[in-house]
């Protein structure tokens, strides 16, 4: 048998090779290329809340050759989370999880950013840490303004240690309202939280977790960004921090084959900040 395969009696008692497993959140532009980067002589399971782009998205891909089955899957929803978490451990061993499923100002209200980046992040953590195994490795797709939260020593442990179901209920999760902006930078900062927080639990398994903060990606999400108000100061910044332009799915798609690769063995619980250096120039250059 193949290495990596696994072997299942059938309903009539034949053998079924069971091979490796790749689980992507969200069908965007990042999803996309990390299915593509990841799934070859692999099954693929994709999972997003939109039936229309899950069916269109799982059409192309499987037109490409991948072995690829969509999963409805509503990220905020506990439940759904399981289902997707069971129906990819049904397919065979779960090796790589990729949490793309994302929501931003632009494009959602403060509550739905909550729901999405917050809550479904953390499901995603908990449910697949139930069915990981040596060798699996979780990324999560944050971003690098989670890097830009100002948050206390305090709440910041809040939200990386209060269990999952405790969250919404902090008063750091409270304070954001209906500021999308300010949802957005606290979501993607609790991601990096988790993270750091359930790596222990992970390295227990043998298995691995870790975030990727991509900076402005050639997405539908970032066009939407750069067509909101504060768009024209995001590409500005762009052309100052000295990347001059955006980066691409592609390369979001490298960093996380990194992460999930045996490259990669002795990096967990951390962040890898791919925005082309625009947080190093805020931090140090940006002068208003």
């Amino acid at each position: 048998m193949a290495d990596g395969q696994q072997e299942k009696r059938g309903e009539r008692g034949e053998h079924v090779e069971r091979g490796d497993v790749v689980v992507v959140t969200g069908a965007g532009g990042m999803g996309v290329a990390i299915a593509r980067r990841l799934g070859s002589g692999r099954t693929v399971i994709l999972a997003d809340a939109s039936e229309q782009r899950l069916g269109e998205t799982v059409g192309a891909l499987s037109a490409e050759g991948y072995a690829v089955r969509g999963a409805l899957t509503d990220v905020s929803d506990r439940g759904s989370v399981e289902k997707l978490a069971a129906t990819a451990s049904d397919a065979g061993r779960v090796v790589v999880v990729v949490h793309t499923a994302g929501l931003s100002p632009a494009t959602a209200s403060a509550k739905a950013i909550v729901d999405v980046n917050l809550m479904g992040t953390a499901h995603v953590i908990d449910v697949f840490e139930t069915v990981a195994s040596r060798g699996t490795s979780l990324v999560c797709v944050s971003s690098m303004a989670g890097h830009y939260a100002s948050l206390s020593r305090e709440e910041e442990f809040a939200l990386a240690t209060t269990p999952t179901d405790g969250l919404l209920a902090l008063d750091v999760v409270a304070a954001v309202g209906d500021n999308a902006a300010s949802a957005y930078c606290v979501t993607k900062r609790s991601n990096h939280l988790r993270v750091q927080a359930a790596a222990l639990a992970w390295n227990r398994r043998g298995a691995r977790v870790n975030t990727v903060s991509p900076g402005v990606i050639a997405t539908a999400m970032a066009k939407a960004e750069a067509e909101s108000a504060s768009g024209e100061q995001m590409m500005k910044m762009l052309e100052e921090c000295g990347a001059g332009r955006t980066g691409t799915p592609a390369e979001i798609a490298d960093a996380v084959a990194f992460l999930t690769g045996p490259g990669s063995l002795y990096i967990t619980g951390t962040d890898l900040l791919v925005d082309g250096g625009q947080a190093a120039w805020i931090r140090c250059h940006r002068t208003a």
